[in-house]
């Protein structure tokens, strides 16, 4: 995917000003400042109940999990008819409105893929039937007629929770003991136009959570709260040969903690992008690992690992981010990351390189009578748009429930608009303007521009996140004449969007 590059504009040089911070400004934690995608929530109709995943083909996102019924947005139950639609829908990825793919299940769905050629979309989860035909926990479709395929019926004898597709092999991980009558032990594959079982065979000692295939084929990745492979041990995170399932040497998969007494954590997601692998974690126990790591698909050695506290269900890498769906409460372990206080921060992103907190900071809740109760689970997206699904029933603060969109329409979020800057005059000719930051919520690097009347008299770049306690800089405007009244008020730009504040006046003693 390429990365798009948002640029920002340089501030006015400094006029007739000495520009003096009452402290030094905080340090980027990751490269680049803009986010590959906004903050602002895009329009899109809502369900009624959990979203567990998501996959995209071409124009359309398929989702799937816990609802029965679609509303449209900002509309709240009962306030507008609702469009049936048992566990499966799939929406316009340019509009947000659900398309007329609507077949019947009978059960939830907790896992989609999509074939790479956009041609195939399959399913899974807990249903037995579709449409009124038997179909075991499995099913596909065509993604241009949206007709369930009648001669493609593998039998899977448990939930499905992860699917992933490359070439013609569909590999299916879960909580299933057999496929077609043959062992298979929670991971299992099938052919992608057949349906007929493959022999790759893992055999996990527990369940699979996720799974996903490098971008060139040759690994499979899983993971999940199994804690051996053909049984051998791996705890939670294998990297597998795609034909014989044999587990590769995986030095990465270390870093995640064996259970103890009071400790459980295990792989939750994974995404692959080049020749990187993404795998984020939950933990159960205070202090237990809930974070992201991320390494080299060749070598399988570890890049990075960031252990922010808050379960991580969902992942998503676009170009040179990593966005996430998590309740993260506590990122102190990562660079100018908050602390336990903050509130609980649902989506955020990672810089694909190190791993650091990056610019993007929009925010869901969780539904408090959900099964899960944790906000975000899935995600998918392209290099233009990201879909976000799971228990929440608001983005940003607005009504919303289950699933929505943030795109990298032109604009953005704007920087909090500043408050009127503090003067203090002195009898020599000078004005000491005192004036707080402000911050952007998908932007790090923000330029503060002082004016007094038209004139810039002084103009500066700062770096801020929104959890930080805000900081005071100052500007001296000098050679002013005594007796004479001046004005100043502040601007903050984000590249994109500039925000005015409020003016305040001073007299020259």
């Amino acid at each position: 995917m390429k990365k798009l590059v948002l640029a920002l504009i340089t501030g006015a040089a400094v006029l007739a000003a000495a520009l003096i911070p009452s402290g030094p400004p905080v340090q980027a934690a990751t490269p680049g400042f803009a986010s590959a995608v906004s903050a602002i929530k895009q329009t899109s109709w809502q369900t009624n109940n959990s979203v567990n995943a998501l996959a995209i083909a071409g124009n359309t996102v398929f989702a799937g999990g816990m609802f029965t019924r679609l509303r449209q947005p900002g509309k709240a139950s009962g306030q507008a008819p609702e469009t049936l639609r048992s566990y499966v829908a799939a929406f316009d990825r340019s509009t947000g409105k659900p398309t007329a793919f609507a077949p019947v299940l009978n059960g939830p769905v907790y896992a989609i893929a999509t074939s790479p050629d956009g041609k195939w979309v399959v399913i899974g989860g807990d249903f037995t039937t579709v449409n009124g035909i038997r179909r075991s926990k499995i099913a596909m479709f065509s993604v241009a007629t949206g007709k369930l395929v009648s001669a493609w019926d593998p039998v899977v004898a448990a939930r499905v929770k992860a699917l992933a597709i490359y070439g013609n092999s569909v590999f299916i991980g879960g909580a299933f003991r057999a496929i077609d009558g043959a062992t298979r032990n929670r991971l299992g594959a099938v052919r992608l136009i057949q349906g007929d079982l493959l022999p790759w065979n893992p055999n996990a000692n527990s369940d699979v959570y996720a799974v996903d295939v490098s971008d060139n084929g040759t690994r499979v990745f899983v993971g999940g709260p199994f804690s051996t492979i053909n049984g051998k041990d791996h705890y939670s995170l294998a990297m597998l040969n795609n034909t014989t399932g044999a587990a590769f040497d995986f030095p990465a998969a270390a870093a995640i903690p064996k259970p103890t007494a009071t400790c459980t954590t295990r792989v939750k997601d994974i995404d692959t992008l080049g020749d990187n692998v993404y795998v984020s974690n939950g933990g159960d126990g205070g202090g237990c690992y809930d974070g992201v790591l991320a390494a080299q698909v060749s070598t399988g050695k570890l890049l990075w690992q960031n252990k922010c506290l808050g379960a991580t269900e969902a992942i998503k890498a676009i170009g040179n981010w990593l966005y996430k769906g998590s309740h993260a409460h506590n990122c102190s372990s990562s660079p100018n990351g908050f602390p336990d206080g903050t509130g609980t921060h649902y989506l955020l992103v990672e810089s694909t390189i190190n791993g650091n907190l990056g610019p993007w900071f929009p925010n869901t809740d969780a539904n408090p009578k959900s099964t899960t109760q944790v906000g975000p689970l899935a995600m998918a997206g392209t290099a233009t748009d990201l879909w976000v699904g799971g228990d929440f029933l608001h983005v940003n603060g607005t009504l919303q429930v289950g699933i929505t969109r943030f795109t990298n329409a032109p604009g953005g979020a704007a920087p909090a608009v500043p408050k009127a800057p503090t003067l203090s005059a002195t009898t020599s000719g000078r004005v000491y303007v005192s004036y707080g930051d402000s911050y952007d919520l998908d932007n790090l690097s923000l330029t503060y521009n002082v004016f007094r009347g038209s004139l810039n008299v002084g103009s500066n770049k700062y770096t801020t996140y929104f959890w930080q306690p805000r900081k005071t800089y100052q500007v001296v405007d000098r050679g002013l004449a005594r007796g004479s009244s001046y004005t100043y008020h502040v601007e903050v730009h984000d590249g994109r969007n500039i925000m005015k504040g409020a003016s305040a006046t001073v007299k020259i003693p």
